[in-house]
């Protein structure tokens, strides 16, 4: 296992760009599915989560060119069904929450699918119901059994209208997949919109579908009998763009951060300005200067400053752990309501023994009393989920002392050579099996 050793303290300064976008990876190379003409993607991360997806589709019998590091095409000519019946199949996606995204396309094109109860990051229940719910009403049906394997299958799925219980991204995701080649229209209300689902929706429509409502949460899908091919190009990774901000405005000397797409930002900058972070937007490029001090804002009547996650438009809940790390350093208090997920505050005992006031009142709400600038300290600990790892690294940068980071494959999971990146910036970062 591989962990980090962190000598923090230093300022970083320089310029750093965001990697494409990981979760519309995950959406776009499943998507290939549906056809078996090429789909070529370009600005690919070069991550772990990525890698295991596209491990998964190559063993599946999706052919796989990787034109560069961060360009693919995939075309799945002949898929090798019996393998998504085995062993190795169902280990595969115990390690990958991604692999969800199968299903849909699976189903659309060949009227079944078997996929294993996925993995990923362990923040508390991430249920699959809005997607099952959602292909039972277009026509399909699933079994569950005692090896967590979900076996769904239709003869022939039917356009309908249905009106999701929540506005799950994934869950939206995959029934977009699996309708677009249904027969007759399927209205989805309460969808999903994030940017990266637009992205999946542009990149099915250049292949051939008929998608309308692209960026509301009312989407009309008119099924065709087959797609083609096309090229597309993946956003940079907004979680990602919001870490380096966090990042910057903790241990920054001055840094750029390039090519953001600062359109499909949303409130991302408004949320660390809430906490006094100055955030420059320069184009489509993001400047942090050095913040000597920060101190957090109030809302209107004078009340207590709240950050909460929400669906898009909201503050994607990926963000409060980086969010909670710099609010400790704040002048003033927030309070971190994390609604979406209930495990994934718990992080912050890690931040409690670094010297940060935090109260955690429960699984969804923590209040951060910030130190203005109070320091923290080095220590052991280890990376729970992506985002709280990559929380607990800034954390870290800006500890007094040495700190050592195990799990670090995590991190890996979501952001691309992080170590190096950073080292550029003039962290001091080393990895070490």
């Amino acid at each position: 296992m591989s962990s980090f050793i962190i000598n923090g303290g230093s300022l970083l300064s320089g310029t750093i760009v965001p990697q494409g976008a990981k979760n519309e990876a995950l959406e776009v190379i499943c998507a290939s599915l549906l056809t078996e003409d090429e789909v070529r993607i370009s600005n690919i991360p070069d991550i772990l989560d990525v890698k295991r997806l596209i491990r998964l589709l190559e063993a599946t019998g999706v052919e796989v060119v990787r034109r560069s590091r961060h360009e693919y095409s995939f075309r799945s000519r002949s898929l090798n069904t019996d393998f998504l019946e085995s062993k190795e199949f169902v280990e595969e996606c115990s390690e990958l929450r991604g692999s969800v995204m199968m299903i849909g396309p699976l189903l659309g094109r060949f009227g079944k699918a078997v996929v294993a109860k996925p993995g990923g990051d362990k923040i508390g229940r991430r249920r699959l119901d809005t997607h099952f719910l959602g292909f039972s009403r277009l026509g399909a049906e699933f079994e569950y059994n005692k090896d967590e394997l979900f076996s769904i299958r239709a003869e022939r799925l039917r356009g309908c209208y249905m009106l999701l219980d929540e506005a799950s991204v994934t869950g939206t995701a995959n029934i977009i997949m699996a309708a677009v080649l249904a027969e007759g229209t399927t209205t989805i209300y309460n969808a999903a919109c994030e940017p990266y689902i637009q992205q999946l929706c542009r990149m099915l429509n250049a292949m051939g579908a008929r998608i309308e409502g692209i960026g509301s949460n009312l989407l009309k899908i008119t099924g065709v009998e087959r797609l083609h091919g096309a090229v597309h190009r993946l956003l940079p990774d907004m979680i990602e763009v919001g870490s380096f901000v966090g990042m910057a405005a903790m241990v920054g000397n001055g840094i750029y951060i390039k090519d953001v797409s600062l359109r499909n930002l949303g409130v991302i900058p408004q949320a660390f300005r809430r906490l006094g972070i100055t955030v420059e937007e320069k184009g489509d490029d993001l400047y942090i200067p050095r913040h000597e001090h920060f101190t957090v804002g109030t809302f209107i009547d004078g009340t207590i400053m709240t950050l909460a996650d929400a669906p898009w438009p909201g503050l994607s809940p990926d963000l409060l752990s980086i969010l909670t790390v710099v609010a400790t350093q704040a002048k003033g208090s927030v309070l971190i309501h994390q609604k979406m997920f209930e495990s994934r505050l718990f992080f912050v005992d890690k931040l409690i023994d670094m010297g940060a006031q935090i109260i955690l009142c429960d699984p969804h709400r923590a209040v951060v009393v910030g130190g203005d600038r109070s320091k923290l300290r080095a220590g052991k600990m280890s990376s729970p989920d992506i985002r709280a790892g990559i929380a607990l690294l800034i954390a870290a940068l800006a500890a007094e002392g040495t700190s050592t980071m195990a799990n670090i494959s995590q991190i890996d999971r979501g952001y691309e050579d992080i170590e190096m990146r950073l080292n550029s910036l003039g962290a001091h970062i080393r990895r070490i099996e």
